[in-house]
């Protein structure tokens, strides 16, 4: 049965909806990933710059994400796969910076990780609430939200991790919330990936 005007309209309506979306949230995290990145190798931050990671991950799976909208259901399943593998190369991208940070002995500042993970934060929840009421579309917005709750929980991590380093004044909070986060993500991964196989049998 060919779809009628009104349902061909409404598919045309939701595509131009979920590329703004992606458009915004791209942008944000490619600033958020430049911010990220240089404040984490300035403090020594383990969280901040596990976190600069993942936003520039995000980044490029949004920009996947926006090229693939409206292509069908088979682009939408490889969009999904490119964020589950590159979360979990993020996962293990955390954990070698730690091993460098422990052999280094190296504290990170903390008033710099809490004031950018508080920035962070602001720009994750914004995403987030973008991406919220279409995270039941399809495959592709679906994992694009979970990506966004990863960064806010990633992003919460950094300011306890922040507390953690001041009260204690040794860098093994900062390493473990970095820990934890990647943990967070390597499961969120495994997960998507799983869907993807399931759903499209790859």
């Amino acid at each position: 049965m060919l779809p009628t005007m009104d349902e061909c309209c409404a598919v045309i309506r939701v595509a131009e909806q979920q590329r703004r979306v992606f458009r915004i949230v791209l942008w944000i995290n490619v600033t958020m990933f430049l911010v990220e990145a240089v404040a984490g190798i300035l403090s020594y931050s383990t969280a901040l710059l596990a976190d600069s990671v993942d936003m520039l991950g995000d980044a490029i799976v949004y920009g996947f994400s926006l090229y693939v909208v409206g292509r069908g259901a088979m682009w939408q399943a490889r969009a999904a796969a490119l964020k589950g593998i590159i979360m979990a190369v993020f996962g293990l991208g955390v954990l070698a910076q730690v091993i460098v940070k422990v052999v280094q002995g190296l504290v990170p500042s903390a008033n710099v990780m809490g004031a950018i993970g508080v920035l962070a934060l602001a720009a994750n929840v914004f995403c987030l609430l973008l991406l919220w009421r279409h995270r039941g579309d399809d495959i592709n917005m679906r994992s694009a939200w979970v990506c966004s709750r990863n960064d806010v929980i990633g992003n919460a991590g950094v300011l306890l991790a922040a507390v953690g380093v001041t009260l204690t004044g040794s860098a093994w909070p900062d390493i473990a919330i970095g820990l934890l986060v990647a943990g967070v993500f390597c499961r969120s991964a495994i997960l998507v990936l799983r869907e993807v196989r399931y759903e499209f049998r790859f």
